[in-house]
């Protein structure tokens, strides 16, 4: 298979963080949810498998072809990416009629009248300057520009960032419109990990610049499952042999204790008496970043 994005160990080293050893792949007809904590690593990784920055070990490829900063390579690609960062990319004094002179110019594949239809749908007036809109406006202006270049890979930084839950849910509505066509792919970045819920189909964890999960979606969402346990239940599921040696994760707090369950159901029929819960993505990261390993 060729992958649309492919990282392999990529490191990057700064006087306060390392990133070391991501891998992570975009496959056609993917969206890849990925996750972390402030500063674990995510955008320092989206940035050097762009090419923004430059990594100091490892590879990565988009389309199949090898890149690194500053390569013909990726210059010829580009237009193939449509990229939404964290923040709004264009001046504030321009206006967003001006933006869509920025795309004509800058892409060959431009599409005037599909950029035309997402500023109407996110009513962004032509005449509006980018200064005067608020950051949630700026992301819907960034992405309707990603999209009407007709990109193969989309690369999200917390492009829903900002929005309010219905504006959240357009925005995936238009992500799942994207993805009809087949062949394409979205690694979306994001701290709202219901969104991921909503459209993801393989889930990649960083923490500390390292990866610490990949999953399918589903298989954490259908699933497994949070117990939860008196501290009696845990030591009786330890003793009982549920899980494998460091296999169990357990996070204790005042009023019990939440354990993960992998399997919600084969849980289900060996402690009976335990309440287990279906797991959301934020659960089963919690446990794996912050529960004990026993």
């Amino acid at each position: 298979m060729t992958y649309l994005m492919e990282i392999n160990n990529l490191g990057k080293r700064y006087d306060d963080f390392e990133l070391s050893g991501v891998s992570l792949a975009v496959e056609p007809g993917c969206v890849a949810g990925f996750i972390g904590s402030n500063g674990a690593g995510k955008t320092t990784t989206i940035k050097a498998a762009l090419g923004i920055i430059a990594a100091d070990e490892g590879a990565v490829r988009l389309f199949g072809q090898p890149i690194a900063c500053g390569s013909p390579e990726l210059d010829a690609i580009k237009s193939r990416i449509g990229v939404v960062l964290d923040t709004c990319a264009f001046p504030d004094t321009c206006r967003v009629g001006d933006v869509g002179a920025i795309g004509r110019a800058a892409y060959r594949e431009w599409d005037a009248v599909q950029f035309a239809a997402l500023c109407d749908r996110f009513n962004l007036a032509p005449k509006k300057k980018v200064g005067e809109l608020s950051r949630g406006m700026g992301m819907k202006l960034t992405l309707a520009f990603a999209l009407s270049h007709n990109p193969e890979l989309l690369v999200l930084d917390e492009a829903t960032a900002g929005l309010d839950p219905i504006a959240r849910d357009e925005v995936l509505d238009l992500l799942r419109d994207f993805m009809a066509e087949g062949d394409r792919g979205i690694l979306m970045s994001t701290h709202i990990t219901s969104d991921l819920e909503k459209i993801a189909d393989e889930v990649v964890c960083v923490d500390a610049g390292r990866i610490v999960f990949t999953a399918p979606k589903d298989a954490i969402t259908d699933e497994a499952g949070v117990a939860r346990c008196r501290a009696a239940d845990v030591t009786a599921i330890l003793d009982a042999g549920f899980f494998a040696p460091g296999e169990a994760r357990i996070l204790r707090h005042d009023y019990g204790c939440d354990v993960l369950a992998p399997d919600r159901f084969a849980f289900a029929r060996a402690f009976p008496d335990i309440p287990v819960d279906k797991a959301t993505i934020e659960d089963y990261m919690t446990l794996i970043l912050k529960g004990e390993s026993r």
